[in-house]
């Protein structure tokens, strides 16, 4: 190896490389009509290499230039044009490699686990960030990736991860579920993935990922689509999904099956758009003598155009997050960079920034105070450190000499700024989501001193989990799995206890403290939930879903009995208080009501718009500055510092309005000051607004 980087010429050659999805025979030293391919490999890869590829042939499926322009197309037409791109199973590169010029000034994220194509991904695409490892092992921020794109791999399998292992994850559940988490509050994640996540009997993932993100919209593809590139005959969907800025309970159609007529069960979304169907559908019978459903291609359909078509129905916009106030302030944000996390302070090229998702914003503050939050940055660094440490069971000595320099940190950071408990410090820190961990550095007295330092400083506070390996009922098991595995395993129970093969008893020890959810899988032993967890919830969903289960199986009786229970009484209309700002309210009714409050000129009206979105739960009101002379907007129900319109905007978002004034320090940098009069002011009209929309409503 000559550790250099690829040539322009060298770059067409490796491009060509597809993988090893087509061939697995190669790898099966039982079938002798490959046995020539079978030795080539041996010989020609080391033994990790040959590990790595012979694992990839479970899903190294690559992907249709076409299908990749057309998902491009779809988030240009978001208002994508630069931020930090994520693929998380990268392959050669094929979408780093054909994302639009007019993204070009975004930063490339790659992941891979098969060492032979991430190290050609790595020589592809040079200027791009390649990790060539598992998605399990790659250690990326939360909320930092604007859009994440790929073909995810498919499999009956999981992967270990225990941030997720809870879940109990099939491999391509799992890369949809943690590239949420990866994507920033209104990113999209774009997915290609076979068609068993949309039409799969158990509804528990898409419920899951419906609560975290809002599904744009879904594209069937004919079974061909990737046959030219990689010999791959499968059904795949492209999936299209913005992320929520919080989980919220809601349960869309496209959680649910439906059924063709044909009387094949396919997701209702599918049923709903059929115009997102790109091909017939149709049954053929599976290698395992059962028919089922396919989409094989419509005779003399371009996919192109195909595709054109179907991208012109999915509508969202990918934008930053609401900040009005201070559009007229030049951005100098830079790129968040992965190993800062979340709402952090950092300090790059001398300059402190603030980390929020997936920018990093400079901070501009006195001296004294850029040196009080560099003094905190080492303090937090160190104590994350040891933590470390600790957790990882590293040795005395490596933990004694931590703590010791955790000592002069310490010491050396109060004697200047005082206390990190102090008011000054926890004005310019506690932005920082690891203030609270510094803070617990100190044991104060009543009267706020320092009474010592914490144990932290001279001790092991961590120690190393000891498992449960025994329990003797079935009641300790269950609370011992519930703690160890954050759900009802039955088998990891009946080990604890001893019955590997009594299962059945432990679920009638536990008959009414645990039921079975059912829609899970056909293993009778999955899908178990604590009766807490089952009895909660959208509990008149789940009743008409047990009695329906109830018909075909009595077992279920049970489930029925106690959702029955907990059937909560109806109210009635004067029981309910519609609020200002539920999610749950028509846009247009909102509008109405702003529209007949205000009373704007009928030639602004048309241009006064409200409007809600479902990805971050944020309510807006469009055109709103069109309306400035407005006597009703400014002094009726707004005042000359915070009229009508931004009011309501508040309102509708469930926060007090609040005014600030700009105030300027003796070296020209700008705060904002809480201005307490025009507060209360501004709020006496919000709770007019209120009283307003509730006589109105």
């Amino acid at each position: 190896m000559e550790g250099r980087l690829a040539t322009a010429k060298e770059q067409e050659t490796l491009s060509r490389y597809v993988g090893w999805g087509g061939i697995p025979d190669a790898f099966d030293e039982s079938k002798p009509e490959w046995a020539k391919e079978y030795a080539e490999l041996k010989t020609l890869l080391s033994d990790d290499e040959y590990r790595s590829a012979r694992e990839s042939t479970l899903n190294a499926h690559y992907t249709s230039p076409v299908v990749i322009k057309a998902i491009y197309s779809a988030i240009e037409n978001m208002g994508f044009r630069t931020g930090n791109i994520l693929e998380p199973s990268c392959g050669i590169g094929n979408f780093l490699g054909l994302f639009p010029e007019s993204m070009e000034t975004s930063r490339l994220y790659g992941v891979e686990l098969d060492s032979i194509t991430g190290r050609i991904a790595r020589q592809l695409y040079q200027r791009a960030d390649i990790r060539v490892q598992g998605f399990e092992k790659a250690n990326l921020p939360d909320s930092f990736f604007d859009v994440a794109v790929g073909n995810v791999p498919f499999g009956q399998y999981s992967v270990p991860d225990k941030r997720y292992d809870k879940l109990k994850l099939s491999i391509h559940d799992y890369f949809f579920i943690k590239t949420l988490d990866k994507v920033r509050p209104g990113g999209v994640v774009a997915f290609i993935t076979s068609s068993y996540t949309m039409d799969k009997k158990s509804s528990a993932v898409r419920k899951y990922i419906a609560e975290r993100a809002e599904l744009l919209g879904a594209v069937r593809l004919p079974n061909n689509a990737f046959l030219k590139n990689a010999g791959t005959s499968v059904v795949s969907d492209i999936l299209f999904l913005q992320k929520r800025d919080r989980p919220i309970e809601t349960e869309p159609d496209w959680v649910h099956l439906g059924q063709t007529e044909t009387g094949f069960a396919i997701n209702q979304y599918f049923i709903n758009n059929p115009d997102m169907v790109l091909g017939q559908l149709t049954e053929e019978s599976t290698q395992y003598g059962h028919m089922a459903c396919t989409c094989v291609p419509i005779p003399g359909a371009e996919l192109s155009e195909q595709l054109r078509d179907a991208m012109a129905n999915i509508h969202a916009e990918i934008i930053e997050y609401d900040v009005e106030d201070l559009a007229e302030n030049e951005d100098s944000s830079i790129p968040a960079a992965p190993d800062v996390r979340n709402f952090s302070f950092t300090v790059v090229d001398g300059k402190i920034y603030y980390r929020e998702n997936s920018k990093m914003n400079p901070i501009e503050t006195s001296d004294t105070g850029e040196n009080r939050i560099k003094g905190m940055i080492e303090l937090r660094d160190c104590v994350r450190q040891l933590i470390e440490y600790q957790t990882e069971d590293y040795s005395d000595e490596d933990i004694e000499q931590t703590q010791s320099h955790l000592n002069v940190l310490y010491d050396h950071f109060t004697a200047r700024y005082g206390l990190v408990n102090s008011r000054a410090n926890s004005l310019i820190f506690s932005d920082d989501s690891s203030y609270p961990l510094l803070c617990s550095l100190e044991v104060l007295d009543d009267e706020g001193g320092l009474k010592r330092k914490a144990d932290m400083f001279s001790k092991r506070t961590i120690r190393k989990r000891t498992d449960v390996t025994h329990v003797d009922t079935a009641t300790e098991a269950l609370a011992v799995s519930i703690g160890e595995r954050a759900c009802v395993d039955l088998g990891f129970m009946a080990s604890l206890i001893g019955k590997v093969e009594g299962i059945d008893s432990i679920i009638e020890d536990l008959r009414g403290v645990i039921f079975r959810e059912p829609e899970a899988s056909a293993d009778p032993y999955t899908g178990w939930q604590t009766a807490d967890e089952y009895l909660s919830g959208n509990v008149r969903i789940k009743l008409s879903v047990a009695i329906k289960a109830a018909e075909e199986n009595l077992a279920y009786a049970a489930n029925v009995e106690a959702l029955t229970a907990v059937q909560p009484v109806d109210l009635t209309a004067a029981e309910i208080n519609v609020r200002l700002g539920a999610a749950w309210l028509p846009p247009d009714v909102v509008e109405q009501f702003v529209h007949e409050l205000l009373s704007p000129a009928f030639y602004i009206r048309r241009n006064i718009r409200v409007h809600y979105m479902a990805y971050t739960s944020e309510w807006n009101i469009e055109g709103k500055n069109q309306d400035r002379t407005n006597v009703k907007a400014n002094a009726t129900y707004g005042t000359d510092r915070a009229n009508a319109y931004k009011i309501i905007k508040e309102t509708l978002n469930l926060r007090d309005v609040r005014v600030f004034d700009a105030v300027y320090d003796a070296g020209g940098n700008r705060t904002y000051v809480l201005n307490k009069k025009e507060t209360a002011i501004a709020r006496q009209k919000q709770e007019l607004i209120k009283r307003e929309f509730t006589d109105w409503i």
